[in-house]
């Protein structure tokens, strides 16, 4: 007979789960935390990487979809931070979040807006929550939006007041007109 002894499988999911929830937790405190940019891009991969077992735990496709498209959207921008980051410290000759030179301040905030899912670059949210469980969803969208809004608040003294007025006014427009025609409350919330 078979002398291993498996645990029950409620057991591994809730440890499962504790590790994620710790993970994401670590992440966004990391971020928070970090005066040095690779410390606050690490906390925010850290994020990144937590959710997005919890977006496929339930294996529908939808699931599947909205968690591919989160990934790639949150890829893209944590390279554009990352990209930032090095080009702030090539210009200026430090790592620090508070110093940043005019050209990477416009790409970080065109990549924190990706990741906060502000308008025009708000595609991804929409979707992504109409596919995602409630919890998650949730999760998605309060907790994952602490860590670049304390980046965008950290670094605000450097970016172009002219293109965060623009975003503000385009979030405010597109949100608007875009939650009208919707029926789904999860569209209308990612809207709004």
């Amino acid at each position: 007979p078979n002398m291993s002894v498996k645990p029950p499988p409620l057991l591994i999911n809730m440890c499962a789960l504790s590790v994620l929830l710790l993970s994401l937790s670590v992440g966004t405190i990391i971020t928070m935390s970090s005066y040095h940019w690779i410390l606050a891009w690490l906390g925010l991969e850290i994020n990144t990487l937590a959710i997005v077992p919890l977006m496929t735990k339930m294996h529908n496709p939808r699931a599947i979809e909205a968690a591919t498209k989160y990934f790639l959207t949150q890829a893209t921008a944590s390279a554009i931070i990352l990209f930032s980051s090095v080009m702030n410290a090539w210009l200026t000759g430090e790592w620090s979040i508070f110093t940043n030179s005019n050209t990477s301040a416009m790409l970080l905030t065109t990549a924190i807006s990706m990741k906060l899912g502000l308008a025009p670059f708000h595609f991804w949210l929409p979707e992504v929550l109409q596919g995602l469980p409630l919890l998650t969803g949730l999760i998605l969208a309060t907790w994952q939006k602490l860590a670049p809004m304390t980046l965008l608040m950290q670094s605000s003294q450097h970016m172009n007041l002219n293109l965060m007025l623009t975003l503000g006014t385009l979030s405010i427009v597109i949100g608007g007109w875009g939650g009208i025609n919707q029926t789904q409350v999860r569209k209308i919330l990612a809207f709004s």
